[in-house]
């Protein structure tokens, strides 16, 4: 096996390379809504987000050396010195998946700590390596239950051996910060697949105008099958030539493999739909848990926006936190607390829906094609395809 190695962590004190992929509205696709002057989750003041994205290795599958296509995701609701917890509630629209900590989180309607996001087989490592995060930087407790999600990357990735380490969450941790979010190919997001395209971590954002109040979502997505993808609203189906560019074995495929060699025609049954989505939506609107658990759900709907179903191979799980109310969650005696009128919640409603469908086009759109385990190459969703159906439908300008 050909080594190649790229450990990246994004999210650090010194500047980044601007991304150069274009986002969803560079491209002219028709969303919903006013985004947030970043068009991200870090819109919502006080968040922040780290990546560790780990590259390594070539060729042939071999567990425990490569190659290696993953990584870290780490979102803090209030950034990484603070110690305040945040409301927060949690939902799932298909449970063949993990977030861990959901269940206090139900419970008490506060979350604390940290949200990970990482690939199915190292949500372990994680979840230890943020207790021994917190317990370094002096914060005393008895016990702690870290939110740590996940989807697999087991096509790409050598999910077997095991290479996230406690050294990467630390690095994701350690890196969080507010400002642009780098998307697509990175922290967990690297080795993902969104709707037989190469998926990964992308964001949005709404700015309300009643109250000024601010969503905004990032996801993790790898869900979804190829011939239900809609893209505002037109279905990626209608293009003649929407099974290309396919997946393929950039070597050899083993036997019985349903992907082609790459160069050759790509099989007319498409591989059935398989995959999850994870999503983080925050809010600085004085929202109270049963309110949140409430606005999590509508999530669901701009993954349907999407095309995608919720199958039953799929985790689909979601959290949500407000960042109003700070020191709400006293240790004794009484907290007062603001709650948003139930009769003002339909514009959050819309904008967790509208950032959410954004955020997993820019996940799409922010990705490149990637070359994994086995040789197996997942293309990247081709912009000119994008604008060739936007033309075909119309779909320039309105919805």
């Amino acid at each position: 096996m050909r080594l190649l190695t790229i450990i990246l962590v994004s999210g650090l004190a010194f500047p980044l390379p601007a991304q150069t992929r274009p986002r969803a509205r560079d491209l002219g696709i028709p969303l919903d809504g006013t985004p947030g002057m970043l068009n991200a989750i870090t819109d919502v003041a006080g968040v922040e987000v780290g990546h560790t994205t780990i590259i390594r290795g070539e060729g042939k599958l071999v567990r425990g050396q490569g190659p290696v296509r993953t990584g870290v995701t780490a979102v803090l609701p209030r950034g990484k010195n603070s110690d305040d917890n945040v409301m927060a509630a949690w939902f799932t629209l298909n449970g063949n998946g993990e977030m861990t900590g959901t269940t206090w989180v139900e419970e008490s309607g506060f979350l604390g700590g940290p949200i990970m996001i990482t690939n199915t087989h190292s949500v372990g490592i994680v979840h230890d390596a943020v207790i021994e995060w917190i317990v370094q930087r002096g914060k005393s407790f008895d016990w702690s239950l870290p939110v740590v999600a996940e989807t697999w990357d087991g096509t790409l990735n050598d999910i077997n051996g095991f290479h996230v380490t406690k050294e990467h969450t630390f690095a994701a941790l350690d890196s969080a910060r507010s400002g642009r979010v780098t998307e697509g190919n990175v922290g967990g997001g690297t080795g993902m697949i969104c709707h037989g395209f190469k998926g990964g971590i992308g964001t949005a954002s709404r700015k309300l105008e009643t109250g000024g109040w601010t969503v905004g979502v990032l996801v993790q997505c790898n869900y979804g099958g190829r011939r239900a993808l809609r893209i505002a609203g037109t279905p990626w189906a209608s293009l003649p030539d929407w099974q290309e560019p396919a997946a393929c074995y950039s070597i050899d495929p083993p036997a019985g493999s349903r992907l082609p060699r790459c160069g050759q025609a790509p099989g007319r049954e498409e591989p059935a739909e398989m995959g999850s989505i994870i999503i983080v939506v925050a809010t600085d609107a004085p929202l109270l848990p049963h309110q949140l658990k409430r606005l999590v759900k509508r999530a669901s709907l701009g993954i349907g926006r999407m095309g995608g179903i919720g199958a039953n191979s799929s985790g689909d799980i979601f959290v949500a936190f407000s960042t109003a109310n700070p020191a709400s969650d006293v240790a004794s005696g009484t907290a007062t607390v603001k709650m948003l009128s139930n009769n003002e919640i339909n514009g959050l409603f819309q904008a967790t829906i509208d950032a959410t469908e954004e955020s997993i086009l820019n996940a799409m759109l922010a990705a490149t094609d990637m070359t994994g385990a086995d040789g197996v190459r997942i293309p990247a969703l081709p912009h000119d395809k994008v604008k060739e159906l936007l033309r075909k439908h119309a779909r320039t300008a309105g919805r």
